[in-house]
Formats: C-alpha cells, sequence, structure tokens
C-alpha cells in the first residue's frame, strides 16, 4: 500500500524580536544553527501555531518524535560505553531514569527552555510555560532540531554538557541497587564488612542534605551526597564500586 506524501509548504517568517530571541538562545548554547527555522519550529508549541493560521508556522510535534528516538539512543549508547559492568536490566532502568519526563524537565529549566516557547495566549494564561510535558517536549524537539541541523555528533556533544555530566555524578542512583552490587562484589572476595555512617548533615530540616560514608573493616572506600539517607548510601556505594574496580571518580 502506498503511502501519499504530504507537499511541504514553506514555513511562516516569525517576527524578527523573536528571532532576536533565538539567536541569543544560540550564542548562550554556543550552538549556531545552519537552518534556523529547525531552532524555531522546535520551540513553537501547537497552540501558537492554531492562532496564526494565516502564517504557516509549523509546531514541534515531528520534531518531539524524532528528537525522542535521538535522545534515547545517545544515551543509550553513553552508557553503554560508561558501564560495561551494568547487566542489560540496569541500563534498561537507569536509561529510563535518565529520558523520563522529570529529568528532561530539569535539563530544560536548566537551559531556560521554557522562556523561548512559543505558545498561544490561551495556553500562555493558563500556565503552558511552566508545564512539565511542555517543557520536556522542547528539550526532545530541540534534540532533534540539532541533530537534522548538525548530526548525531552534535548531538552527543551537547548531551556531554548538559545530561551525560549529571549521570556521572550520581543524579540517578536513586534507581540503582549500588549497595547491593557492592555487597555481592565484597562477597566475591570475601573482603570483609560494610558499614555506612552519616559523616555529616547539612541544611535546614525542610530542606536537608545528608554524606554518607561507606567504610570496608573501618576503611572509607566512598563518600556520597543526597537529600535523603539512602540516597546517600547508593551514592557512597557507587564511588566504592568504582574504586575496587580501577574507576574512581576523577
Amino acid at each position: 500500500m502506498s503511502m501519499k506524501r504530504k507537499k511541504e509548504q514553506k514555513p511562516g517568517v516569525l517576527p524578527e524580536s523573536v528571532r532576536a530571541s533565538f539567536s541569543d538562545l544560540q550564542r548562550e548554547l554556543g550552538i549556531h544553527f545552519e537552518n534556523p527555522t529547525l531552532l524555531y519550529q522546535a520551540f513553537t508549541h501547537s497552540s501558537y501555531v492554531n492562532e496564526h493560521r494565516k502564517r504557516n508556522y509549523t509546531d514541534n510535534e515531528r520534531l518531539e518524535f524524532l528528537g525522542d528516538a535521538v535522545l534515547e539512543l545517545s544515551v543509550s549508547h553513553y552508557l553503554f560505553k560508561s558501564y560495561p559492568e551494568m547487566s542489560e536490566g540496569e541500563l534498561t532502568k537507569l536509561r529510563a531514569a535518565v529520558v523520563c519526563e522529570p529529568s528532561l524537565v530539569l535539563f530544560a529549566n536548566e537551559l531556560s527552555f521554557g522562556r523561548y516557547v512559543l505558545l498561544g495566549k490561551g495556553e500562555e494564561l493558563t500556565g503552558g510555560r511552566a508545564r512539565p510535558a511542555l517543557l520536556a517536549d522542547a528539550f526532545e524537539s530541540f534534540v532533534g532540531a540539532l541533530y537534522l541541523d548538525q548530526g548525531f555528533d552534535s548531538v552527543v556533544r551537547f548531551l556531554e554538557r548538559v545530561l551525560f555530566p549529571k549521570v556521572e555524578i550520581g543524579a540517578f542512583s536513586h534507581v540503582m541497587d549500588y549497595k547491593s552490587q557492592l555487597q555481592e562484589l565484597i562477597q566475591q572476595k570475601n573482603q570483609g564488612t560494610l558499614s555506612y555512617e552519616i559523616a555529616e548533615e547539612k541544611g535546614p530540616a525542610h530542606n536537608r542534605t545528608f554524606i554518607t560514608q561507606v567504610s570496608l573493616d573501618g576503611e572509607v572506600l566512598g563518600t556520597g551526597e543526597g537529600r535523603s539517607k539512602k540516597e546517600a548510601e547508593q551514592q557512597a556505594a557507587m564511588v566504592a564500586i568504582r574504586k575496587l574496580q580501577g574507576n574512581p571518580e576523577d
């Protein structure tokens, strides 16, 4: 069965003030788009298109579809190379945490993407600019636009600045049971007894940060920090695993 291709129409031209704001975004990101129309489209919400039907704008939904796939491949490739000790199940679980909506919203907010999304008046008035799904979509759409404009390597370089470092510092360690992995590693070598101890507590009661050390027969193997005791212990265990495997943190 043949599928008819929809004839592409020339996209409408955005106002000069809007295009100028995207020039600012490119300077902030250190990325220059060869085809800036792709960048504009990445931040164009369907509500903006609906309110400007005569302008022939294109929303970011197709770029979001592409960006989702490119992002998943990029993260999968990075995790596969960086964590050779992880099983398929562990890699899948970690990838899911990295590319889930709350994580994408975090990345989008850190880059102030919400400032640049083009919204219809109704969506703007109902707080759409801060809506998690909208911000996550914008991040995926940007990845899709960058891929089309400059290729996979440029996407990887972008993620090396904004996403991969967070994995490295254990921002997603809460989804991984590093404590069990460490225990198994110690048992395999019959090396002794592990113990976890809170070394320090920082911040007010409603926003406490815990610093925990994991020790093997009194020798500190790793130190972790987290918003809960469990998270701090998991991060400490992750550091200890890297140390025992000869891959200490930089």
